[in-house]
């Protein structure tokens, strides 16, 4: 009898990884994951949580096929494997759900579903496959019409199609990134039922989720992830919300950088009961208020998903609010276009710096003075000042030490991450603007970027600029925030001192417990 014929045991370890490792192409100094030890046991729900950026789906798309190892080795039940693709990992028994939906919006349920078959083509016998997933629904409790559009159905049944999509191949092990996501609590809680249910049965189920309620409803263990690093691996049973979220934002020194107070009583922006929808039309701002001063840095902390992204949004023109009001210097711009922001006086360093920052197909001068070229001396009478805006990208390129092969013949686009970021930094701040909205504004820089940025975002602040600084790093939000507001589910749920801030305090708010 082979290892995939013997009959399960409960308890038994379905997959195993040991020392894990990945770094990516241009990274290779930079391991992702680091030589990580994970497994999962039949009849359990096995929980990864941390912060976005902390490695968990990097994991789970080793674990399931989908990315190789740099080093470290995969057993399935006990057994060494090599995964070379998803397909391989389904031939194991390890079937993958995506936080992404991976569907055809004009195809049915069941053609979604054929589309992975091997047996899939013109003749293929698709009343099978819907009479299998009206089997699958029925057994797992998850209801939904094979015959239905995708396009037709609600964000929670498509995730359920995800589903029925991996349990159609009878996977042993179930690996589940971020699956509340798109659902709502209604939703999330008979997911819960639905997962302990698969677990019962002997199913191994892999779960992912930054939100720690999450974990204590469906979890047998829990395993925290840190800067591709495992913190610690707990049964539920032997561990406590503080402990998760001292593992999960960890007790280093508080640092807050020493500087004046703040002197000035004049408000450079002032946002009101702020309400909008989120992608999917649910509601991702639920009365957010708070104002920032001149010479005021203002950080927002809160693991990613809880209304930031939304929020910066709102205030920089870039979605519309449905309640509430944006206070610029004054005046009122709530709903005004992102032009009609910018001229108001507020620089953006975009959360999406590749979507939203840069044009990538134009070359890094254009990308310079793209918010500039209208106005003298960039241009005059509608003719671009070349000189003057090779002289000008020169020294913004220069100030942030941004590699660039050429400035009129390189494509944005060729440049790395970091050095995108380092030139949307130089162009949002050289002007010196009274208001900055900054999100991420040092994601993907070294240290030595990281410490001009820090330096250039507190001298801005001695000559009178308000930023409003949003990060997930907490040492960022800790080291130059003047005032600190926590926001989890959409709404301001703690609001400190930055001189006062200490580690654990916002960790637990971010973790939505009262501190």
């Amino acid at each position: 009898m082979t290892t995939a014929q013997r009959p399960i045991e409960k308890g038994e370890v379905l997959l195993e990884g040991k020392g894990i490792s990945k770094g990516f192409p241009g990274v290779w100094e930079y391991l992702i994951l680091d030589h990580i030890d994970f497994d999962v046991r039949a009849g359990e729900v096995h929980t990864l949580l941390g912060e976005n950026g902390a490695g968990k789906t990097v994991i789970a798309n080793i674990l399931s096929g989908f990315y190789s190892l740099t080093s470290g080795q995969l057993f399935v039940r006990g057994e060494p494997v090599t995964l070379r693709s998803p397909r391989d990992g389904l031939e194991h028994g390890i079937g993958m759900v995506h936080q992404e939906l991976m569907l055809v919006r004009t195809f049915t349920v069941a053609e979604n579903v054929a589309l992975g078959l091997k047996a899939f083509g013109l003749s293929f016998p698709l009343r099978r496959v819907e009479q299998r997933l009206r089997e699958l629904s029925e057994r797992y409790q998850l209801q939904v019409d094979p015959r239905a559009r995708i396009e037709d159905l609600s964000a929670g049944e498509q995730q359920r199609v995800e589903i029925l999509k991996v349990l159609y191949h009878e996977p042993q092990v179930l690996i589940l990134d971020e699956p509340t996501s798109l659902l709502t609590p209604e939703e999330a809680e008979r997911l819960f039922e639905v997962l302990r249910g698969m677990a019962a049965e002997g199913h191994g189920i892999v779960f992912i989720t930054h939100k720690m309620k999450e974990v204590f409803k469906v979890s047998d263990r829990v395993t925290v992830l840190k800067l591709g690093k495992a913190m610690g691996t707990k049964p539920i049973s032997e561990t406590s919300e503080e402990e998760l979220s001292r593992l999960m934002f960890g007790e280093h020194i508080d640092i807050h950088i020493e500087r004046k107070p703040v002197r000035s009583e004049k408000i450079a922006l002032e946002v009101q009961n702020l309400e909008a929808l989120g992608p999917e039309g649910e509601p991702a701002l639920r009365g957010v208020s708070f104002a920032i001063r001149e010479g005021e840095i203002f950080g927002i902390a809160g693991v990613a998903g809880n209304g930031q992204s939304e929020l910066i949004e709102a205030v920089t023109g870039l979605r519309r609010v449905t309640g509430g009001r944006v206070i610029i210097f004054g005046r009122d711009m709530t709903n005004r276009s992102p032009r009609e922001i910018i001229e108001a006086g507020v620089a953006h360093i975009p959360e999406k710096r590749r979507e939203i920052g840069v044009v990538e197909p134009m070359n890094v001068a254009e990308n310079v003075v793209l918010k500039d070229y209208r106005k003298p001396p960039f241009s005059r009478r509608s003719i671009l000042n070349i000189p003057y805006i090779s002289r000008h990208s020169e020294k913004v390129v220069a100030q942030f030490e941004a590699l660039v092969p050429d400035l009129w013949r390189s494509q944005t686009r060729i440049l790395s991450g970091g050095n995108i970021q380092r030139l949307i930094l130089g162009r949002e701040t050289w002007r010196r603007p009274p208001l900055i909205v900054a999100a991420h504004p040092t994601e993907g820089l070294d240290a030595r970027a990281i410490r001009h940025t820090w330096g250039l975002f507190l001298s801005l602040r001695g000559e009178g600029s308000a930023i409003l600084l949003v990060s997930e790093d907490l040492d960022e939000v800790m080291a130059l925030s003047d005032r600190i507001a926590v926001m989890f589910e959409g709404k301001i749920v703690g609001l400190v001192e930055g001189a006062e801030a200490r580690r654990e305090e916002i960790g637990l708010l971010m973790a939505g417990i009262r501190a």
